[in-house]
């Protein structure tokens, strides 16, 4: 069992910065792929960005790329998402994923982001 606690959610004017953070518990984040997902009032959840296990490569959405930065920290089992240009479009609860298996995927419970035109 993975237990997974966000932070740094906010409200924040467009074009500012926030940095989201994904600490883990439970067992070592070393052996999962790490993700941030995001759900828009109305709209299904999305993802936002992954990082492999190495920190060698790293996936974003087209809409976040350039303005966004995941980064992970395997020795204290957490994980950084840098979101800076903000647009009230980023809106949402967003959520850290961590995944090993199919079966070895947890999610935390959420850190709303709110961005005011």
């Amino acid at each position: 069992q993975v237990q997974l606690v966000e932070s740094g959610g906010g409200m924040v004017q467009a074009g500012g910065s926030l940095r989201l953070s994904c600490a883990a518990s439970g067992n070592n984040l070393d052996y999962y792929y790490i993700g941030f997902f995001r759900q828009a009032p109305g709209k299904e959840r999305e993802i936002v960005t992954c990082i492999s296990k190495s920190e060698d490569s790293a996936y974003y959405a087209d809409s976040v790329k350039g303005r966004f930065t995941i980064s992970r920290n395997n020795a204290n089992n957490t994980v950084t998402l840098h979101m800076s240009s903000l647009k009230p479009e980023d809106t949402g609860v967003y959520y850290c994923n961590a995944e090993r298996s199919p079966t070895l995927n947890f999610w935390g419970k959420g850190t709303l982001v709110t961005v005011s035109s």
